[in-house]
């Protein structure tokens, strides 16, 4: 665990939220920028900033259709690997509303405002807060989502997936060591909204199948009234 603290993390963590924002041509071009901004404040281990350059490299040196759509397939197709935290946590229950309207007037007390397409619970914006605040502040703010960030960081390293090293690096910036946790196995997102086979059931997902017994539910009809209120 990486657990000297240092002196400030300002960059790092705005290095690291730029990392996991959407690779268009602009932030693949911000890559060297990046790398030199973790090296210049030293506040993560050198083995992960030499982990973290080879990604930007990988990066910069990608077609914009192939880096783009990775970070589409890495991030968007599963619930385990979204960067927003707390479908993590409360995935569509009715509890994440709350969760995010806290989170919200966590930034506001701080004098801090989201832009209307944003979320607060995206791990990027969650970085970009923690670095507008002194060191230890932003060490423990981090330290919270630990749990979830293990969690993000063991289905990542499952897929093979080189941003792994992004989110090792959240937790050794929060003082905490990244590490394997059991997760819940999730069904693949094209197998989540397959339309199921014409007349292949609907039990689950369709009607019963032709040859088994198909359920009905008989519904006595209200008899029409006259104009009167009588029934005829």
């Amino acid at each position: 665990m990486f657990s000297k603290t240092p002196e400030t993390m300002r960059l790092t963590l705005r290095a690291l939220a730029r990392l996991l924002a959407y690779p268009d041509a602009a932030l693949r071009a911000q890559m060297p920028a990046l790398v030199d901004a973790l090296r210049l404040e030293q506040a993560l281990p050198a083995p992960r900033i030499a982990e973290i350059e080879a990604l930007c490299r990988q990066i910069a040196a990608m077609d914009g259709y192939e880096a783009e759509g990775r970070y589409v397939d890495t991030f968007d197709r599963g619930r385990q690997t979204s960067l927003h935290l707390f479908e993590h946590v409360h995935g569509d229950s009715r509890e994440r509303g709350p969760a995010l309207i806290d989170l919200t007037q966590t930034y506001e007390k701080a004098g801090l405002y989201l832009g209307e397409q944003e979320l607060p619970d995206h791990l990027g914006v969650v970085l970009e807060f923690a670095s507008t605040q002194p060191t230890p502040v932003a060490r423990e703010f981090l330290s919270e989502m630990a749990h979830i960030l293990n969690a993000l960081f063991t289905a990542l390293q499952a897929k093979a997936s080189p941003y792994a090293s992004v989110i090792a690096a959240v937790l050794e910036a929060a003082g905490q060591k990244a590490q394997a946790v059991d997760i819940t196995p999730e069904r693949d997102m094209d197998e989540a909204w397959a339309e199921p086979e014409a007349f292949d059931g609907c039990a689950t997902q369709g009607q019963n199948r032709p040859g088994q017994p198909q359920p009905i539910q008989i519904v006595r009809k209200a008899r029409p009234q006259s104009s009167q209120g009588v029934s005829p």
